[in-house]
């Protein structure tokens, strides 16, 4: 890649499975220091773009320079292309000295980076380079539900499907600093095991142990750069380009995750509500996100997440600005849930 980039605008890419804590770590990054000639990606696979809209209630927000939203697809594959351009743009933009990108999590950092190397190889004038990858990792789901898989893919030598194990793996591999987050929900003996597999995929990022996304922000934008030329030319490269080529040539969703958004505007039963995720809830839905409210509280709505076996609920501030009480409009439920292809499921208010 092209060393002389002192012109060029620099690009911070964070990426990371789903629910891993990639949002929040934007929101503290945006919350702790002068953001003036900052511009924001942020990317969503579903149709209604849930992170920016928690983005845009940050009140530091307002110092951005600007904020792209890409949603419907993943900015390593469908919506490449047009993530390339809009960066280009903003590189254009005088008020726009850095660039942070906040990728779905789905997206595979291998193929966002051969986006960067071949713009650059079709145009000499690229104003953009990819300045480093911060894969955020949720150490207690990576203990709970992939380490075991983890391992046995790391001494299996056959053939690597694209699925959701190798998609976790790259986006370990392919970065230049790991935000291990959620520290608190393990011990010190399983975060030594949760570290001990991440350095057998990747021995030479800088791992940072956080709870709650907090990082000194000189670690973000300031941190380890990404070694492009030695990623670039490596075999596992290679091997995650061709998976994702896989993806492309057999049509199906992104590594069997597909998405639909949940829209209600009648208030769910607080009690039928807890009822469903203690004892009902589908496994095979991995990811939900969204915005609701209970009927035993017409003044506050409330973050509604969920990933992997764990649930949470954030109760946001009255007037919050996008769901605000007035003559005309009531509150209303947009829940955006990911799952695993093969199953259906029905939620009523």
């Amino acid at each position: 890649m092209n060393k002389n980039v002192n012109k060029k605008t620099p690009v911070i890419l964070i990426t990371g499975y789903l629910g891993s804590g990639k949002t929040t770590l934007l929101q503290g990054l945006l919350e702790s220091g002068d953001n003036s000639g900052l511009a924001l990606v942020i990317n969503d696979m579903g149709s209604v773009n849930v992170d920016s809209k928690l983005i845009k209630n940050e009140n530091c927000l307002q110092e951005t320079a600007k904020m792209v939203e890409l949603q419907n697809g993943c900015i390593c594959c469908s919506l490449r292309e047009e993530f390339m351009n809009q960066i280009e743009e903003l590189s254009k933009d005088q008020r726009v000295e850095k660039i942070i990108v906040e990728a779905s999590g789905i997206s595979n950092p291998a193929s966002i980076a051969e986006g960067f190397l071949m713009s650059e190889e079709e145009s000499d004038s690229s104003g953009v380079y990819l300045q480093s990858i911060i894969t955020v990792v949720d150490g207690d789901r990576l203990y709970c539900e992939f380490l075991d898989e983890m391992k046995e893919q790391l001494n299996d030598e056959g053939e690597e499907e694209p699925d959701i194990i190798n998609l976790v793996m790259d986006q370990i591999e392919f970065c230049s600093t790991i935000i291990l987050n959620k520290c608190d929900l393990l011990n010190p003996a399983k975060i030594e095991q949760v570290i001990s597999t991440i350095k057998q995929i990747q021995p030479e990022a800088e791992i940072i142990q956080t709870t709650w996304g907090k990082v000194d922000t000189r670690l973000i934008f300031d941190g380890r750069e990404f070694d492009y030329d030695r990623v670039m030319n490596s075999s596992s490269l290679q091997k995650a380009l061709a998976r994702e080529k896989q993806l492309d040539d057999s049509g199906t969703d992104d590594y069997g995750v597909s998405s639909f958004v949940y829209e209600e505007r009648r208030a769910f039963d607080r009690e039928s509500f807890m009822e469903l995720l203690e004892n009902n809830y589908p496994e095979t839905i991995i990811r939900a996100k969204g915005y609701i409210w209970f009927s035993d509280d017409s003044v506050h709505a409330q973050l509604f997440e969920q990933a992997g076996k764990t649930p949470q609920f954030q109760k946001l501030p009255v007037g919050w600005r996008h769901f605000q009480m007035t003559r005309k409009r009531r509150f209303f439920t947009i829940i955006r849930m990911c799952w695993k292809i093969g199953m259906r499921f029905m939620v009523t208010a």
